[in-house]
C-alpha cells in the first residue's frame, strides 16, 4: 500500500472517537433543535393580541429554518457514519431546552425564542469544537453558517424586547 493511503488510513483509525465525539454533540444539537422548532410552532398557534400578525408570521419564519437545520443535521450525522436520533422521547431526554405551553403573549414568546437561540448557539459552539478536533471541515461548515443566523436572530430578538 502506498505510504500516503496508509497514512490516511492511520488518520482515520485515530478519529473514531473523535468522531464519536462529533456525532454525540450532533445528536444534542439535533434534539435541542428539534424541541426549538416545537417551541415556535406552539408559540404561532397560541399568539394573541396586537403583535398577533407580526409575530405569527415571525414565528412560521423561524420554524421553517428550524425544520431545515434539523434536516441538515440528521443528515450530517448520517454522512459522518452516526445514527440521529429520531424519537421524542430521545428529543426530550437530551435537549436542554424545555417545551414550553400556553404562552399568549408577544414579549414573553419572544423571551422563549431569546433563550432557545442562547442554548443552541451555546450547542452550535460544542459542535464546532468537536469537529475542530476531528478535522471535519464539512461540519464546521454547516455549523459556521448556523452561528451566524442564530447570532442575528439574537441581536433582533434583543432589539424587539429593548
Amino acid at each position: 500500500m502506498e505510504p500516503m493511503i496508509k497514512e490516511n488510513l492511520k488518520a482515520k483509525t485515530q478519529t473514531n472517537q473523535e468522531k464519536t465525539e462529533v456525532v454525540n454533540a450532533l445528536n444534542s444539537l439535533l434534539s435541542n433543535n428539534q424541541v426549538y422548532y416545537q417551541n415556535l410552532r406552539g408559540l404561532h398557534w397560541m399568539i394573541e393580541g396586537d403583535q398577533f400578525f407580526v409575530l405569527h408570521e415571525k414565528y412560521e419564519e423561524w420554524y421553517t429554518q428550524a425544520a431545515t437545520n434539523i434536516d441538515d443535521v440528521a443528515e450530517r450525522i448520517l454522512t459522518i457514519g452516526g445514527k440521529p436520533s429520531h424519537t421524542f422521547e430521545d428529543y426530550l431526554a437530551e435537549s436542554d431546552i424545555k417545551p414550553v405551553k400556553n404562552i399568549t403573549s408577544g414579549s414573553q414568546g419572544i423571551e422563549v425564542v431569546l433563550n432557545n437561540n442562547n442554548i443552541l448557539l451555546n450547542h452550535y459552539y460544542q459542535v464546532i469544537k468537536a469537529a475542530e478536533k476531528a478535522e471535519d471541515e464539512g461540519t464546521v461548515d454547516l455549523i459556521s453558517g448556523m452561528i451566524s443566523e442564530t447570532e442575528k436572530r439574537m441581536w433582533m430578538l434583543k432589539a424587539y424586547l429593548s
